[in-house]
């Protein structure tokens, strides 16, 4: 690993660190920081010493990188920001990256119709609104849906890191029935991100042949590695293994079942231009302006929410289960409206 990738590691690390102001830093607390740090993207041992934290620290004091971090020390002993507020991650754009990034933006816009660049997606337009809202002080153009507060999302990088380089955690986990928490060693194979919910895919450490299991980033307490214990090699996809899953609950054969389904003249638009999942083909369009679809996915609850998310103006036709089970799911919602 290169040195200057090595000092921006140390950078981001000291810079979590300062901003966690429950806990009291030492500059021993933060060569031990680093070095962990280290250690977790190189898989080696590497010598952080006293004397390279304390050049950071006055690297990212100084305006060399454009921190200007406002780093003190207190009780003689103590680091922190002056501003609780402060992150590098949040330092403005200077000019010349305002330049840089209009730059970027125009000539990733002469390639957004090449299939190469077809995953790009709304980066593009995501960095243009950057370089817009960075220049004129307004507000975001393009407002993206997130939830600052959810759990979890700490675990992210520390799991990544551990698909990337194939190692074998030792989760501390509670499910939402249990009544305790339980510790088992997990083998992850994928992150996946479903409804703005982050899960961890993978197999438990078992001598039975276990199933895939999914684990909800939220309920996962604490994450350990276990580096005795050999990663299992699995060819596992997760497109293959979503295939026909609509969220994250992957159910067996019988439950990969056709769903046909009637939306209304009024909300068809809507299902048409954003289809509930790849499969979904158009059967017929009725008179009345109502469409019927039909689906192959797997019966399951994500498939349930959605459909009642779209209250009377979706029917379920087939399969007769799930017409059932969505109708008993009305039924009981009309009980609770049904009362003054």
């Amino acid at each position: 690993m290169a040195q200057n990738k090595n000092a921006l590691i140390r950078y981001k690390t000291i810079d979590k660190c300062l901003q966690n102001y429950h806990r009291q830093w030492t500059l021993e607390h933060l060569i031990e920081a680093c070095s962990d740090a280290l250690y977790e993207y190189e898989g080696r041992d590497i010598n952080v010493s006293k004397r390279t934290v304390q050049l950071d620290i006055q690297m990212m004091r100084s305006d060399k990188l454009g921190y200007n971090a406002p780093i003190e020390v207190y009780n003689k002993k103590y680091y922190r920001y002056a501003n609780e507020e402060y992150s590098i991650t949040d330092i403005p754009l200077t000019e010349n990256d305002m330049n840089v990034l209009s730059e970027t933006v125009e000539m990733l816009k002469q390639f957004k119709d090449f299939s190469l660049f077809s995953e790009l997606g709304g980066i593009i337009q995501r960095l243009e609104d950057k370089v817009y809202t960075e220049k004129t002080h307004q507000s975001s153009i393009i407002h993206l849906d997130k939830n600052e507060e959810l759990k979890g999302l700490e675990h992210l990088d520390t799991l990544y890191q551990a698909v990337l380089k194939k190692i074998v955690l030792k989760i501390t986990y509670r499910s939402f029935t249990a009544r305790q928490a339980s510790e088992f060693v997990f083998h992850p194979f994928i992150l996946k991100e479903f409804n703005n919910r982050w899960f961890l895919v993978g197999k438990p450490n078992t001598k039975n042949k276990q199933s895939i299991v999914t684990l909800a980033l939220d309920r996962i307490i604490d994450i350990d590695f276990d580096t005795t214990i050999p990663y299992l090699k699995e060819n596992f996809n997760g497109d293959t293994y979503y295939k026909n899953t609509i969220g994250v609950t992957v159910l067996n054969e019988e439950q990969l079942q056709e769903v046909i389904l009637r939306i209304d003249k009024n909300n068809a638009p809507y299902v048409l231009t954003k289809p509930f999942h790849h499969s979904q083909e158009v059967v017929e369009k009725l008179k009345d302006g109502s469409t019927i679809i039909k689906l192959y996915v797997h019966l399951n609850f994500e498939l349930e929410r959605l459909i009642l998310g779209f209250g009377s103006t979706i029917e379920v036709i087939q399969p007769r289960q799930l017409r059932k089970r969505i109708r008993k799911n009305i039924e009981k919602a009309h009980l609770f409206y049904k009362q003054n």
